[in-house]
């Protein structure tokens, strides 16, 4: 990372998807390796299943905890309509992660139009590098499907630069000691 550079990663998904442990724990790794971090959350309606964004600033100083268009390298999405709707966010060689799980918008659920087909194809085909897997099968895998947060952690942490026992020192700060082996586990499986 060059002196002044500023990295940006935004964590988008539904609400009661675990976003913000995902950013707590991001954050906890950032500081944990002596970066200067911002987050910000936006809620909307995220207790009615709407949209929860995150943006993650890190660098040597950070002045702003905002991420605006064209600026993210990453986004990390638990629900592909949510990763196809921020798309606008990405830099030009930023990378999307994201869970392959569809969860239905209102407008789908109440019949007023249909969930769109081959998202990931058609973020590709908008240039972008996407890294798809299906989270959620990993995380029931790891013994429950409340960790595709954490899979999805395990899948970025191969793009940053940080070890894994930083990783699992962070996740370990942020969930209840009963939860860590299933959480670790997780993490395992996003990182393979």
């Amino acid at each position: 990372m060059k002196e002044n550079e500023v990295q940006n990663i935004m964590i988008v998904g539904v609400g009661g998807q675990g976003a913000l442990l995902a950013s707590k724990t991001l954050g906890q790794v950032l500081l944990d390796a002596g970066f200067d971090v911002k987050v910000s959350e936006i809620h909307g309606m995220s207790q009615r299943g709407g949209s929860v964004v995150t943006y993650v600033r890190y660098g040597k100083k950070v002045y702003s905890p905002i991420i605006d268009k064209g600026e993210a390298d990453f986004i990390v999405s638990f629900e592909l309509l949510e990763a196809a709707r921020y798309t606008e966010f990405l830099k030009k060689n930023g990378k999307i992660v994201v869970n392959t799980q569809q969860i239905d918008p209102m407008p789908v659920i109440t019949g007023a139009t249909k969930y769109p087909d081959n998202l990931v194809q058609k973020m590709q085909d908008g240039g972008f590098t996407v890294d798809s897997l299906d989270c959620l099968s990993l995380a029931k895998q790891a013994g429950t499907e409340k960790a595709v947060n954490v899979v999805l952690l395990g899948r970025l942490s191969k793009y940053l630069d940080f070890s894994p026992e930083m990783w699992i020192s962070a996740l370990e700060k942020q969930v209840k000691p009963q939860f860590f082996e299933m959480n670790k586990k997780a993490f395992a499986l996003g990182r393979e």
